[in-house]
């Protein structure tokens, strides 16, 4: 029975043989390791066997290193791939270029044993953090999906108001990573109605006062489920999902806050959440227009919602459209 090597795998790129097998020496125990002598033949291995990063020679006949890094980076699927240039060329105008084509580092020949091995042992856990990063991002998207099988809403909708989210927290001269952030948090915006129970949660009609006081239950749900988190997407999903029933008059749920009391991601995320839910169709209400929901929208400036972040929410309409059409039910 023969056991799957699941070490990272590497690609190794160099005209010389004995440069290759310097390297083998080198890495052959941490690592699963793929070889090339030219460029072509390269391309070809990380079409077929995608390592997780590659080690290329730059002075090479044909092909040289430069060309394989730049159709590496234009291929789709294997533009996140590292690439260390190990080479002799050491002038820094030949170590720009090759950080213009896309390379993430150069080791210098004749080679090290302890640089390279830092070297390649450093790329490949900057790997692996983008790759947890995409996971938690992924987990934090599907667990907001599960709170709308609960409801009368559809995956759709929690996308295209995470990107009017985005757009308006651009226009409020937010960064373009908090933005981003915001973007992914939420969709995590009503988890928390998956602890409230089916028969109010999909009730046709008006809820009655006791069942309106669990629905209202559900941010402080959110919260718990998101739970503490110091930074990033997490810490933005537990305040949106806490807070965007606030109101700018304090007449909101849960907590009453009023102004800018209410953190500015749930203020935005309140605004993007309502004009989605206005137009799109519900078993229980028309679409509204655009228009029709931009108008109301207006109209609770100063009440419902923030009236700086709704005069900055107007002119978004454009994009607000080509988001609707562009992920439509």
């Amino acid at each position: 029975m023969t056991t799957q090597d699941n070490r990272p795998t590497l690609l190794l790129v160099d005209d010389e043989p004995t440069n290759l097998q310097v390297l083998r020496q080198v890495l052959q125990q941490q690592y699963r390791l793929l070889f090339a002598t030219d460029g072509a033949r390269a391309l070809t291995i990380a079409r077929e066997q995608r390592p997780q990063l590659v080690l290329l020679d730059v002075m090479m006949p044909g092909m040289d290193g430069y060309a394989v890094c730049q159709a590496l980076k234009q291929d789709p699927a294997l533009a996140t791939i590292p690439v260390i240039f190990v080479t002799a060329l050491s002038d820094a105008t030949d170590e720009a270029k090759g950080f213009d084509m896309g390379c993430v580092d150069y080791i210098a020949k004749p080679i090290s044993a302890a640089v390279v091995r830092a070297r390649v042992r450093t790329h490949l856990s900057l790997v692996r953090l983008d790759e947890l990063r995409e996971t938690r991002l992924q987990i934090v998207q599907r667990l907001g999906r599960a709170a709308e099988y609960k409801d009368n809403e559809t995956g759709m909708h929690v996308i295209r108001m995470s990107h009017y989210a985005q757009h308006l927290a651009l226009a409020a001269g937010c960064s373009a990573q908090w933005a981003e952030d915001l973007l992914n948090a939420a969709p995590m915006h009503d988890v928390g109605k998956i602890g409230i129970p089916d028969a109010i949660l999909q009730k046709p009609g008006k809820l009655t006062p006791e069942e309106w006081a669990v629905m209202q239950r559900h941010p402080q749900i959110g919260g718990e489920i998101i739970g503490h988190h110091p930074s990033g997407v997490l810490r933005l999903a537990r305040t949106v999902a806490l807070y965007h029933h606030e109101k700018w008059n304090g007449t909101g749920y849960p907590h009453g806050l009023a102004g800018t009391d209410i953190p500015l991601e749930a203020r935005i995320v309140a605004l993007a959440d309502v004009f989605d839910a206005l137009t799109s169709e519900r078993p229980y209400k028309r679409a509204w227009s655009p228009e029709e929901a931009m108008a109301l929208i207006e109209s609770e400036a100063g009440r419902h919602f923030d009236p700086q972040l709704v005069a900055l929410f107007v002119p978004l309409m454009p994009q607000l459209l080509d988001i609707r059409q562009r992920w439509a039910d």
